[in-house]
């Protein structure tokens, strides 16, 4: 493996965010308005780490037409065994104050509180290859998940999502080399984030989310439930979430972000497509790596740019799981 990849590594994520919902309530609330079912999620306690799809699930949060506002990795962390549920939902910090103040309209009369806990709390990010089980992770009076692993290079990564208290947290320091790696294993995953810039603007299947259990078909109702179901069962979405990559100029950089357009050489009036996700590979620094929602005919023939339809080429590499068949 390159010496440029760590084996391990950890760093404060400074695009992270926090989401609590707690109360009597707050399970039946969730329930009703993400993509993803949360009942029956195992309690993590302080010092444990969540993992497995029985304590740690991925959910969308849908618009009334099926848009996807926000993607969360959620948990369930009381803060002890005889108190009520708090659910935990890492999201992207841009959108993390008005994705809680949009759940926060749906309590009613309900016991539930929710708040967007990013300024109370820190996010780190934290990750170790399989030949390489050291060092152990500290989660003593924290909120940790694990993320699903992400294979490069014959190597396995693990990765962990971890909340702690501002107040608590003396490492709040940005590792710059971790973090650059960190958000390369996260492109490379093939698991979307929705930020700001990408709000609004895919149905789930657009991303490959029911490709990564990020959708129960199977839940009650939800908004935008019927559209996300009627492109599932009715074939109706033709784009896709690819993974790719180009050698970009620095003068080319600012392509390289969620929200940036992208042209088929065959049509140089309308976009084929999106960046969703985007970071520098740490094997190469002049590469960037991809996560590219796309017309899936656009990918069949002819060429893929960037910013516009004289930009960089796009290069696709290999999804890491297969897709769904829809």
């Amino acid at each position: 493996m390159p010496t440029t990849f760590l084996n391990h590594g950890f760093s404060v994520l400074p695009n992270w965010g926090l989401i609590l919902v707690e109360g009597p309530d707050a399970a039946t609330l969730l329930q009703s308005q993400l993509s993803n079912s949360v009942l029956g999620l195992k309690r993590t306690f302080s010092g444990e780490i969540a993992q497995g799809l029985g304590s740690v699930r991925l959910a969308g949060y849908c618009s009334p037409k099926g848009r996807l506002l926000a993607s969360a990795w959620l948990g369930l962390f009381p803060e002890s065994t005889d108190s009520d549920d708090r659910f935990a939902l890492f999201v992207s910090k841009d959108i993390a104050a008005s994705i809680a103040k949009r759940l926060a309209m749906y309590v009613l009369r309900s016991k539930v509180k929710v708040s967007d806990a990013s300024n109370d709390w820190e996010i780190f990010g934290a990750y170790r290859d399989d030949q390489n089980l050291e060092p152990a992770y500290e989660v003593d009076h924290s909120l940790s998940l694990r993320m699903p692993d992400v294979s490069i290079a014959n190597h396995t990564f693990e990765r962990l999502l971890i909340a702690k208290r501002k107040s608590e947290s003396s490492e709040s320091l940005i590792q710059v080399d971790a973090l650059e790696q960190w958000n390369s294993l996260e492109v490379l995953s093939g698991i979307p984030r929705i930020v700001l810039a990408t709000q609004e603007q895919f149905v789930p299947q657009m991303v490959n989310f029911e490709s990564v259990a990020g959708v129960d078909f199977k839940k009650g109702c939800y908004p935008g439930q019927e559209i996300v179901a009627r492109s599932q069962y009715r074939g109706a979405v033709k784009r896709r979430l690819q993974l790719a990559h180009s050698n970009l100029s620095s003068s080319a950089l600012d392509f390289a972000k969620p929200g940036v357009e992208l042209f088929h050489e065959s049509d140089a009036t309308q976009p084929c497509g999106m960046v969703v996700l985007a970071a520098t590979n740490p094997e190469n620094a002049d590469r960037i790596d991809f996560q590219i929602e796309c017309k899936l005919d656009a990918l069949e023939t002819g060429e893929i740019h960037l910013g516009m339809p004289t930009g960089p080429v796009l290069k696709m590499d290999i999804l890491p799981y297969p897709l769904l068949e829809i």
